[in-house]
């Protein structure tokens, strides 16, 4: 395996800097506790008070931290060395804004966390896939003896794997646009962007800025590095230009000079005049095309870092998939129910609707991004397989009126979840499927995609 470390600062220029932490949930939690570790002092803040937070902050009770909950992080300014901010927080958000004006550095979870762990750092984002992606390669890695970590945006923050990694491990990072808003140094020794599609428009405001935002994962690499990106995306194409790393492309429907691609039905990588074949398409466990691109993906970020292609061979063929993606849930009376709540944008429920082969009512509809919900719409009625739509969340009105202007008229409306699966209940015919697959966040209803995900299977689950 390719030898490279996570890039970090001298850890003793962390000791008795005042870190003002802004936001205590995973991420957050995480970050005082490492910074504990070498010497800072966290100042925490968040909305929240202590009753509010509860036991997500018990792990911080008996560190040398300050505690500033409920309290206007303007006010705690002036005390700080270092800003950092939770992902949820906007990079022109007025306590950004404020900490530049007065000279205070602002910073994020995975900079920092970056900067403290020790071992090799791979690291992806993408609109969709990311998860998926990033869990096979940690698979992958295991695979080949290694201790791998699969960390970030995945909800196993970065900062708690650097609390345990070792210089011989791997650290598997999931990166959202969020978090790379706020890196600076982060320097992933073979980093990916998997796709870019419309999404996080109410945070990034236009489609030029996302694009900009998930290039950056490449910032920091040299020649050493490698850069992977898929050569099927027009926007991820043009990411190519300029880059210090060597780039390697993955490809589902093209051929390519340099990375990994399909010919005669197998799974091929392409590596400086050489052709390793890995396996074939048939052999790759999680089906769907959307997977096809994720496998191919991680086959090439894993054999640029030097896994051999025999351990992602097995890899490819023995992963099983992930948590709330078209993970299958149950059979009840003929009818197939699947828990799809990842799909948190439109492109990542159009691959869902995709590997459909049985009438299926599809459960859209959660909190507003400000996207267009036009393309989702054309492509349930070119599918042929969607028979119905339940609308349930805040965006239950624009999804209707994009499937009303694509001729679909299938559709009825619940309330909240409990209703919905009883109506989905009723709609489902013998031999056909219920998919939950949004195309929208979760914040109208819940507090993430996973705690929505978790709710529909145990209201799935408790259906006789």
């Amino acid at each position: 395996m390719a030898e490279n470390t996570v890039c970090r600062n001298d850890r003793q220029i962390w000791r008795g800097k005042r870190v003002l932490v802004l936001g205590l949930a995973r991420s957050g939690v995480a970050v005082a506790q490492l910074l504990c570790r070498y010497g800072a002092i966290p100042i925490l803040n968040d909305r929240k008070t202590a009753e509010e937070l509860g036991e997500a902050v018990a792990p911080l009770r008996n560190l040398p931290c300050e505690w500033h909950l409920g309290e206007d992080p303007l006010t705690l300014l002036d005390d700080a060395d270092l800003l950092l901010i939770s992902p949820g927080v906007p990079i022109d958000a007025p306590i950004v804004l404020a900490a530049r004006e007065k000279g205070v550095p602002v910073t994020g979870e995975l900079e920092t966390a970056s900067q403290l762990a020790d071992g090799m750092l791979v690291a992806l984002t993408g609109t969709n896939g990311k998860t998926t992606t990033v869990s096979l390669l940690g698979e992958i890695y295991r695979a080949m003896g290694k201790t791998a970590y699969v960390a970030g945006n995945i909800g196993y923050p970065l900062s708690a794997a650097a609390m345990l990694s070792q210089k011989d491990d791997v650290l598997v990072a999931e990166v959202s646009s969020f978090q790379l808003e706020t890196t600076d140094t982060f320097h992933p020794h073979v980093a990916a962007v998997l796709n870019v599609t419309e999404d996080h428009l109410n945070r990034h405001y236009t489609m030029e800025n996302y694009a900009a935002v998930k290039r950056h994962i490449f910032a920091r690499q040299n020649a050493g590095d490698t850069a992977v990106l898929n050569y099927d995306d027009a926007l991820c194409r043009s990411m190519a230009e300029g880059l210090s790393g060597q780039v390697k492309w993955f490809s589902r429907t093209q051929q390519v000079k340099e990375g990994a691609c399909v010919q005669d039905g197998k799974i091929v990588i392409r590596h400086q005049g050489e052709e390793i074949t890995v396996c074939g398409v048939e052999e790759v466990y999680i089906p769907g095309p959307h997977n096809l691109e994720n496998a191919l993906a991680a086959a090439m970020m894993a054999y640029a870092s030097g896994v051999p292609a025999e351990v992602i061979r097995h890899a490819l063929r023995t992963f099983r998939g992930v948590e709330h993606r078209i993970e299958f849930v149950r059979e009840l009376d003929g009818v197939k129910w699947y828990n799809d709540s990842k799909g948190t944008n439109v492109d990542s429920t159009i691959k869902a609707v995709e590997t459909m082969r049985a009438p299926t009512v599809l459960i859209l509809g959660g909190s507003d991004k400000h996207v267009s919900f036009d393309a989702l719409a054309q492509v349930i009625v070119r599918s042929g397989q969607i028979a119905q739509v339940v609308l349930c969340g805040a965006t239950a009105q624009q999804i209707e009126e994009a499937l009303l202007r694509a001729g679909y008229t299938a559709i009825a409306h619940a309330k909240r979840y409990p209703e919905a699966v009883k109506l989905c209940r009723t709609l489902a015919v013998k031999g056909g499927n219920v998919l939950l697959s949004p195309a929208c966040a979760s914040f109208d209803q819940f507090s993430d995609y996973e705690q929505r995900g978790r709710i529909f299977k145990q209201l799935v689950n408790e259906l006789n």
